[in-house]
């Protein structure tokens, strides 16, 4: 096949050269320092311009197929993939799946200029005049600090309402721990790290925003412990250092992390079809934690993991650690109002309860009610309806029953209580 061939200024100039050569105004030597080329070279290269002439200057490969030039029916079968299944897909991530799904091997660059050239993929211009922010080091260890993060997003694309994505991110080993959740309440942020401390070990540090679900947002909050939400309370009874970051270039990883996962994930959640929340936990777990940790993890300056093993104690302690801690009073009527409900402690207790006592009432993560005081568990029942008012004349409730006889409005008396099961027996009073 014969190809037009356009000279450049480069092989017009070596073309004068090798011309005055051949017709004797220069010497070989002299050509030779003019082309910058050997002398050898320039023999060759003026015994090509006799024998082909122009066309010898021109590199005989010009205007040939290269040897590794792709098949068009090979391109063309890309497209067809990229505009069914990848159009909104970055370069990157196309590429990987059409190898992966499809069994296309092509470069990243080749499909990133496909999807330029087909309208698929708009490249993103240069941003300018952007405040200059020093990268922070990693930490040394794994285990060291982790930061963590939720991300409100439309994850199910159209398949499901939104949800929220809470996301750890190791500081020093870029692996990463995710669960989806309805949202990033008390009770879902301690879910993800009861579960994360069961499985890995407490780190010694997270580092995660202002929120309020983490932090209350106001001057006193460092140093007054009454404040503290019930994050730190958390945190601070397991040993493990919250640190909270003035800004969202601060924790810049999860920041990263999320955007990553807002392109990569939701893409990866549509091709498997995923539309609910135990499914894409299950996925995230025995699927793609791995194949993101293998892809984008780095291998730490240190080899030793810094997690810390919970004790015995802590084990033991786990589900009202990681519990809605509130405090309420006793009323003189030994019951406790709690949100929309009246609970009323038994006549029996572990320990000693007085009327104006100050107790804590545990919100589990399975929505039961625990309520402590002195370090033990009270006994109560919850009752159907707010109970009449009575004069108690019982000064405590103790671990023996007591002579006093209530009168017949009193719930001890209206509703049997058998092995803490209340059971509503209407009595004639």
């Amino acid at each position: 096949m014969e190809y037009d061939i356009v000279m450049t200024n480069k092989e017009a100039r070596r073309h004068k050269i090798i011309s005055n050569l051949i017709h004797k105004k220069i010497n070989g030597t002299q050509a030779a320092k003019q082309l910058n080329l050997s002398v050898r070279q320039t023999k060759r290269l003026k015994a090509r311009v006799k024998k082909k002439g122009i066309k010898g200057i021109v590199h005989k490969l010009r205007g040939t197929d290269g040897n590794n030039k792709l098949d068009q029916e090979v391109v063309k079968q890309a497209i067809k993939l990229i505009k069914e299944n990848y159009c909104d897909f970055g370069p990157t991530l196309a590429q990987e799946k059409l190898e992966e799904r499809d069994n296309i091997k092509i470069g990243v660059s080749t499909i990133r200029k496909i999807m330029i050239d087909e309208k698929f993929f708009m490249p993103r211009p240069r941003r300018k005049g952007l405040e200059h922010r020093e990268w922070r080091e990693r930490k040394s260890s794994e285990g060291e600090m982790g930061q963590f993060d939720g991300s409100y997003h439309k994850w199910f694309e159209d398949r499901a309402d939104e949800c929220c994505l809470l996301a750890n991110i190791d500081d020093a080993t870029g692996k990463v721990t995710l669960k989806f959740n309805i949202n990033e309440s008390t009770k879902c942020v301690f879910d993800f790290w009861k579960e994360y401390i069961q499985t890995k070990g407490k780190p010694i540090a997270i580092y995660l925003d202002k929120y309020s679900t983490y932090k209350i947002n106001h001057k006193s909050a460092v140093d007054d412990k009454d404040m503290m939400t019930q994050f730190q309370r958390a945190m601070q009874s397991l040993g493990v250092n919250v640190i909270n970051a003035h800004s969202p270039q601060a924790k810049g990883r999860v920041e990263r992390l999320n955007e990553t996962l807002q392109d990569r994930l939701v893409k990866e959640l549509r091709l498997r079809n995923i539309s609910t929340i135990p499914e894409a936990n299950k996925f995230l777990k025995e699927e793609y934690e791995e194949i993101f940790n293998s892809k984008f993890g780095v291998v730490p300056k240190s080899d030793t993991n810094l997690h810390v093993e919970l004790t015995k104690a802590e084990k033991q302690n786990l589900d009202s650690i990681f519990s809605v801690h509130s405090q309420r009073l006793v009323k003189n009527d030994y019951t406790i109002q709690f949100k929309s409900q009246w609970i009323q402690l038994n006549e029996l207790q572990p320990t000693t309860v007085y009327k104006k006592d100050k107790v804590t009432i545990e919100e589990r993560l399975d929505s039961s009610l625990h309520i402590a005081l002195k370090g033990k568990y009270l006994n109560y029942e919850i009752l159907p309806e707010r109970p009449q008012k009575v004069k108690m004349l019982l000064p405590a409730l103790t671990t023996t029953k007591s002579t006093w006889i209530p009168p017949a409005k009193h719930p001890w008396r209206r509703y049997q209580i058998n092995n803490n099961i209340t059971q509503l027996i209407c009595q004639n009073v």
